[in-house]
């Protein structure tokens, strides 16, 4: 099964944004979802703190600031080797946001 991690931190509306895109594609393409709320003197804090929300898949970066819910769909579909999902329109203009 797909893993995705997402690092994020208390207090940080991007990271509730990002949670609750991961959520809602969850229920459409199933995957494992583990969280890791970051705090000062955890591993990753140093490196993440400026671009939180981050969002791995399968243990590579995949998203940072934002996560699209059209891309994580297709990143998602491209990794499980379904069939691509007639809802998922990869000429749609939503775009990662760096």
């Amino acid at each position: 099964m797909i893993l995705v991690e997402l690092f994020s931190k208390d207090d940080c509306q991007l990271c509730d944004e990002a949670r609750t895109v991961i959520e809602r594609v969850q229920q459409i393409i199933p995957f494992k979802l583990r969280e890791f709320k970051l705090m000062p003197g955890d591993p990753y804090y140093e490196e993440y703190k400026e671009i939180l929300p981050v969002v791995h898949i399968d243990k590579v970066q995949a998203f940072k600031h934002r996560v699209s819910e059209n891309l994580l769909k297709i990143k998602l579909q491209q990794l499980s080797g379904e069939p691509r999902n007639p809802d998922v329109d990869p000429d749609e203009p939503e775009v990662e946001k760096k």
